[in-house]
């Protein structure tokens, strides 16, 4: 059986789902506002943003991981001396 309305656009629907991404990206343009305006109130406080990335990269890591990462950097930075 054929789709009768194959081929053809639903504009509402269209719209809707338009509007809804638009209002996403205007969301998350404000958040990443939010989050660059944190960053720069920690490095006012003397944090360094570079570790705090860091930082936050890391505790989104499962413990496991986590070891395998300081385990593989420690390895690393001996066989280059430092």
């Amino acid at each position: 059986m054929k789709n009768p309305n194959h081929g053809a656009i639903d504009n509402q629907q269209l719209v809707s789902i338009i509007e809804r991404i638009e209002k996403l990206n205007e969301d998350a343009a404000a958040i990443a506002a939010d989050v660059k305006e944190i960053y720069s109130e920690a490095k006012s406080a003397g944090y360094d943003p570079k570790y705090i990335r860091q930082m936050i990269r890391l505790r989104k890591m499962d413990p496991d991981e986590l070891d395998e990462v300081d385990e593989l950097t420690k390895m690393y930075r001996d066989a280059l001396g430092l």
